[in-house]
């Protein structure tokens, strides 16, 4: 649950700086006449509902107001300081504004509305084009008998670690392993040279991490070394802006016929009520639909945090659900920066998402000297799309 507070915390921060300008106006106008309660620490507990949530607001007086958002329709939040508490009941259209007044001469300007949650978006974009016939090249994966993949596999001796089970419990092993092997890192860039040697090699001579989406390129080239197409995708929300998003693994299971949801940052895997292992499409669909998911038990965080269901699917994946892009092409090295290199990425958005067009775009920089080729699609069928002869 820290994770969940701090995460909760920080986009409050975010859209008070963006609401400060015109809130300032308003507060202004009508502090004379506003609610009134009095604490003399810093920290205050929120009650959403059935959810109380302890020192989970930090009072800060110079953001007028400080916008507490709730998504719980019909639910009364309260605020605990440690001397006084007061309560409202949330309905779509309403805004309280009340000033908690610290050591009896600060005045913390506060306001509670409504903004609806990260799966009230996700449902809001189940629309799909499935007769959207934009002309995509085909997807391709690097063939693992290529040199550089068989370096890859013999040095890393990625059989072994695979094992010589059936082939979602090799899929699985490869998982945990890199998992177990590099650290998250998400406060930091990844390493220049983005292949899986260069990285793991460096993360060990540096003993650093990778950010999630070094630690699914690392297992992208791992799995395409074993013959197995994968592909990283990155997960965005519905923002065009956005600080952000979350990178994990489609990996193509030839036993299951379908793709599977492998997330190397927190050695997560979904499935249904019947233990089935979903896709990246099918989670999404169950989210909005509010099926049954099932997390791995064992998901976790650098083996300091569990990752629970609550906040990593409700909250923080159906924020990121909202539209995906990938690579065109699964090879190894593919992101290194290299004067002449383009990249092609397919982007699948829902129709209510922001940027439609063109479904086509090509850019070169001038600085690296690379193209970055993006087409768009609002059709699943064409990014969900098996591998050839699978």
């Amino acid at each position: 649950m820290k994770a969940k507070t701090i995460n909760h915390y920080m986009k409050l921060k975010i859209l008070f700086s963006l609401t400060l300008p015109f809130l300032a106006g308003h507060f202004t106008n009508a502090q004379n006449n506003l609610p009134l309660i009095h604490a003399t620490s810093e920290l205050v507990d929120i009650r959403e509902g059935q959810d109380f949530n302890k020192g989970q607001w930090t009072l800060v007086p110079e953001a007028r107001p400080d916008v507490y958002t709730s998504s719980k329709i019909g639910q009364w939040v309260t605020f605990y300081t440690d001397m006084d508490s007061i309560s409202f009941k949330v309905h779509k259209d309403s805004v309280y504004d009340f000033i908690i007044l610290l050591n009896g001469k600060d005045s913390a300007y506060t306001q509670v509305r409504y903004e609806p949650s990260y799966l009230d978006v996700l449902k809001g974009a189940a629309a799909y084009d499935y007769a959207d016939a934009t002309p995509i090249p085909e997807y391709s994966y690097q063939d693992s008998s290529e040199a550089v993949l068989k370096t890859l596999r013999q040095e890393l001796k990625l059989d072994s670690i695979a094992g010589a089970g059936n082939e979602v419990s090799r899929i699985l092993n490869l998982m945990h392993w890199i998992h177990n092997l590099i650290p998250h890192d998400g406060n930091h860039d990844n390493p220049v040279v983005k292949n899986a040697m260069s990285m793991i090699r460096q993360c060990r001579q540096e003993e650093r991490g990778l950010n999630c989406r070094g630690l699914a390129t690392v297992l992208n080239e791992c799995y395409l070394a074993l013959g197995i197409p994968s592909r990283f995708v990155t997960c965005m929300p519905k923002d065009s802006v956005f600080n952000d998003c979350h990178v994990i693994n489609m990996v193509y299971s030839s036993d299951l016929q379908k793709w599977l949801w492998i997330d190397p940052t927190h050695d997560a895997y979904i499935m249904d009520e019947h233990g089935v292992l979903l896709g990246l499409g099918e989670v999404r669909e169950k989210l909005i639909k509010g099926e049954t998911l099932i997390l791995n038990p064992d998901a976790n965080w650098n083996h300091k945090a569990s990752t629970v269901k609550e906040y990593y699917l409700l909250e923080y994946m159906a924020k990121n659900l909202y539209r995906f892009d990938c690579p065109l092409r699964s090879t190894y090295d593919y992101e290194t920066p290299e004067k002449g290199k383009t990249l092609d990425y397919v982007e699948l958005i829902p129709l209510d998402g922001y940027n439609q067009s063109p479904e086509f775009s090509e850019r070169t920089y001038e600085q690296s000297g690379m193209t970055f080729r993006i087409y768009k699609t609002n059709n699943p069928d064409q990014f969900w799309v098996r591998p050839k002869g699978k």
